[in-house]
């Protein structure tokens, strides 16, 4: 896989694994301003070792056009910051589904959202040990 794209298969679809994420059984959640992450550990999977799912409310931006560029830019981030958290879980031979749960009212400007992005995936690594 390469190693700087973000593939249909480490997105998080299945409707069960959801479930089972925001249940609370077995999974854990912490918050960094703006974002909030939910993430439990998961069966691997061929593909990817870990799966993305982005929420951005919609009582908090009525426009799709407004909500569809956080989850752009959360996703961006997410992209370019991934490799040391695929290569801890490739040690841990596991998997891990994470959703990204967008917590302010207003914009938030990308160079922040990528700074907060690396500290959640350093805390993921960390509280998944």
């Amino acid at each position: 896989m390469e190693r700087n794209t973000l593939h249909k298969a480490e997105r998080l679809c299945s409707k069960l694994q959801i479930e089972k994420l925001f249940a609370g059984g077995g999974s854990k959640s912490f918050s960094v301003y703006p974002l909030r992450v939910v993430f439990m550990p998961i069966e691997k999977k061929e593909e990817a070792s870990a799966s993305i799912l982005i929420s951005v409310s919609k009582r908090r931006f009525k426009r799709a056009v407004k909500r569809n560029r956080i989850k752009r830019q959360i996703r961006e981030a997410y992209r370019k910051n991934k490799h040391g958290l695929l290569d801890f879980l490739r040690e841990k031979t596991g998997g891990i589904a994470i959703a990204f749960i967008y917590l302010a009212d207003e914009f938030v400007p990308t160079g922040e959202i990528e700074r907060k992005m690396k500290v959640m995936l350093a805390l993921i690594m960390e509280k998944s040990v």
